[in-house]
């Protein structure tokens, strides 16, 4: 168990390739990702950015993701989920399009995106139990053209790391979990929802690093 993100955020840190500065750039997923996305790049003084997707919940159960869909528009969906109301899913795609949308304003306002072409991306969350968001943002980032994507989670379902690894470069977890996952949550001490406002602090720190 974790203590908390920047906990995990620093054991993932050290497992890391020594990349040089101009090599790799840090994408995180927020909210709890950019928090061992700050751990990563103020340690190894990457730059930091985000990849930005949305769950989309079952509609009896909405903690349950049944896809997942990205500021673009690009979306994934769990195919096992047949019998989904499609004039609702659709109505719920475009809701949780627009919020990538909104955020991406808040967090980044008028400031441009370090390019990622032709370098390492390392995208990082605070840990995954059905892929799906994680498997999207893989394929959001992949359209950036980075050299190579290093996927790196504290904690992950065996089945999914299967999964993920055979669309990344590369998977790095601490924890691969057999069996039930439960909730990302379960694996770590302290786990406190974050604001936007927590999310804009530690990107201002890395974006005005000197």
């Amino acid at each position: 168990m974790f203590k908390d993100r920047i906990n995990a955020g620093g054991q993932l840190s050290s497992l890391l390739p020594a990349y040089k500065q101009d090599e790799a750039v840090v994408f995180a997923m927020p909210r709890g990702g950019v928090v061992l996305g700050f751990q990563i790049a103020q340690i190894h003084k990457w730059p930091l950015e985000l990849v930005i997707t949305r769950k989309i919940g079952h509609p009896e159960n909405p903690e349950y993701a049944i896809g997942a869909v990205g500021e673009t528009g690009r979306f994934l969906l769990n195919k096992q989920e047949k019998f989904i109301d499609q004039k609702w899913l659709e109505n719920e795609i475009k809701k949780e399009q627009i919020e990538a949308i909104r955020r991406r304003k808040v967090y980044y306002g008028d400031r441009k995106e370090e390019q990622v072409k032709d370098k390492t991306a390392i995208l990082v969350d605070d840990g995954v139990a059905t892929g799906l968001s994680l498997s999207l943002a893989i394929e959001e980032l992949k359209a950036k053209k980075p050299k190579e994507i290093i996927v790196v989670v504290p904690v992950i379902s065996e089945d999914i790391a299967d999964s993920i690894g055979e669309i990344c470069d590369k998977l790095i977890a601490i924890k691969t979990v057999k069996g039930y996952f439960g909730s990302v949550g379960n694996y770590y001490e302290n786990f406190p929802q974050m604001s936007d406002e927590e999310v804009v602090k530690l990107l201002s720190i890395i974006w005005t690093r000197k």
